[in-house]
């Protein structure tokens, strides 16, 4: 018999119980579906030790590596704290130390801890106002001795909390960040094996994170960066992403512009045609698509049908939340 701890709670776990066995009998709150693994609705956290591998099949390596789990697919091989996904976020607080312009209307935020901020680049992860707006920003850098956090934060129109960002929020101002979330980031893994990244806006924070992840890790296969907008003024960091594909001969960045003005060196489309123009075949690839949801929706069905593998492809739909 093992002990489950949910936040001070524990609970018995009987040899033949499953853990969703277990916190069913204890009348725990935990969604679950067909008790196959299939469905992965019943999907938890292990906060301190690695689950059984045979609880995790099926499972990106993403989350994996974050010691998520299928309950109805473990049995416990030793005492276990558990996180549900509707346990409060832990916030802890941290300061402003660089808001500064990126193009005309992103700003590119860092926020720095007194302590170590355990995350993986492309993650995300909610900032929060003091009276409680909250909003979900995905992480551009990687972890480093700094302990900072980089966002690069667009004001939408009528956006109350980006346009507090953009106008209040000051260097040397607290704000509120919780534990990073998310599962679209890079595992150092397959090193030949190709990288697709494709974002729109925004979108190109996470990328950014994952592709400097990637490098550091000496990623030998090829790597793609498509970042596209409708205007050329709408995009950002177009220098510093030509000087790291001349720097490293694996990377090949293309930025796109939808609408009517495409100035020379510039890709003339749709981010997601862009991509198709130059790359036919995606079957091995890796692939990340950062952005407007339509964007991300369509590309992972055409990055699916051109032949990579539905467990290589991870997305991050940028929802605009409402004011």
């Amino acid at each position: 018999m093992f002990t489950l701890t949910i936040e001070q709670n524990n609970f018995a776990c009987q040899p033949d119980e499953t853990v969703l066995d277990a916190l069913l009998r204890e009348n725990i709150n935990l969604s679950y579906a067909c008790k196959k693994g299939t469905c992965h609705s019943c999907m938890v956290r292990s906060a301190d030790v690695i689950p059984p591998l045979s609880a995790q099949s099926g499972l990106k390596n993403t989350l994996i590596k974050q010691n998520y789990f299928l309950a109805c697919q473990c049995y416990p091989e030793q005492d276990m704290h558990l996180k549900l996904p509707d346990q409060s976020e832990f916030y802890r607080m941290g300061t402003v130390v660089v808001n500064t312009l990126l193009n005309r209307n992103t700003i590119l935020l860092i926020i720095a801890f007194d302590d170590a901020f355990e995350f993986n680049a492309g993650q995300f992860v909610n900032l929060q106002r003091n009276d409680g707006l909250t909003r979900s920003y995905s992480i551009a850098n990687i972890p480093q001795k700094s302990n900072t956090l980089e966002f690069h934060i667009r004001r939408l129109p009528d956006g109350v909390f980006s346009s507090w960002l953009h106008d209040e929020v000051s260097v040397g101002d607290s704000i509120a960040v919780s534990e990073p979330r998310g599962h679209c980031f890079y595992i150092p893994e397959r090193h030949e094996q190709g990288i697709l990244l494709v974002g729109t806006g925004t979108g190109l924070a996470p990328l950014a994170g994952i592709l400097t992840d990637a490098l550091s890790h000496g990623h030998s296969g090829p790597i793609h960066l498509f970042h596209g907008s409708r205007e050329v003024e709408d995009l950002y960091r177009i220098d510093e992403m030509r000087q790291l594909a001349e720097q490293y001969t694996n990377f090949h960045y293309t930025p796109c512009v939808s609408g009517s003005h495409v100035p020379d060196g510039f890709s003339a489309g749709r981010v997601n045609d862009c991509v198709f123009s130059q790359l036919a075949d995606l079957n091995s690839w890796r692939v990340f698509l950062c952005g407007h949801p339509d964007m991300v929706n369509q590309m992972k069905k055409q990055s699916f049908l051109k032949g990579a593998s539905i467990a290589d492809i991870y997305t991050d739909a940028f929802l605009i939340s409402p004011n």
